[in-house]
């Protein structure tokens, strides 16, 4: 029940800020996107880099891990290695990426209670760290588009399944824009409104619309 005399214009405590959270990203490789089937591969790739430039927008820490690079799966997604060049890559042999103590050593020096992953195959490695990292306190926010199954069911149920174990499902521009949350923060204002150009399809083409005609103030 409401208290009137206690609301404020205060964040909630479940929103995802810079602070707060790490960003995992499990399994973005060749053969797992080959054997991706439940949407359109390109518009996983371009989700999950824009997901990528967020985080590095808000300088959210990142965790990069692959399965069987060397010797099945292939390099982790050129874009991300690009946009973190610095980063280690954990390369596993499980399936389960919180099997792995490189992996959640990794998840643990971030020092961050909020995760939020994506992956392939949503049904493997994503739901297999997702309901790990629940059992052992971590709240995970499940990024439904840079992630993908076999098949749509595949991806369906395995986000069903995390939902219902706890997991909130979210797309990139959401965990985007509720890092930003306020345009007045100028520091991340630009920044912001360009991954929103490059990834942001025709939310995207509308804001370069609005600022052609508008001028550079104008968002959302």
């Amino acid at each position: 029940m409401v208290n009137i005399n206690e609301v404020t214009s205060a964040p909630g405590p479940d929103l995802l800020t810079p602070d707060n959270c790490a960003v995992l990203f499990v399994d973005h490789q060749p053969q797992m996107f080959f054997g991706t089937g439940s949407g359109d591969r390109t518009a996983i790739i371009n989700s999950t880099l824009g997901l990528a430039k967020a985080a590095r927008v808000f300088d959210v820490p990142v965790v990069l891990s692959t399965v069987a690079a060397e010797s099945f799966s292939g390099p982790i997604l050129r874009g991300l290695a690009e946009i973190f060049p610095e980063q280690k890559i954990i390369d596993r042999t499980t399936m389960n990426a919180w099997e792995d103590t490189a992996f959640v050593d990794a998840v643990k020096a971030t020092g961050r209670s909020k995760l939020v992953i994506a992956g392939l195959w949503t049904e493997v490695c994503v739901v297999l760290p997702t309901l790990s990292a629940l059992a052992q306190g971590y709240e995970v926010y499940v990024v439904t588009d840079a992630s993908g199954g076999v098949s749509p069911e595949a991806h369906e149920h395995a986000v069903q399944r995390m939902v219902q174990a706890g997991a909130a499902p979210v797309t990139w521009v959401q965990v985007l824009l509720e890092l930003q949350r306020d345009w007045a923060r100028e520091e991340t204002y630009v920044p912001v409104t360009e991954v929103v150009k490059e990834h942001g399809g025709a939310y995207g083409l509308g804001l370069v619309y609005a600022q052609a005609f508008i001028g550079g103030h104008a968002a959302g």
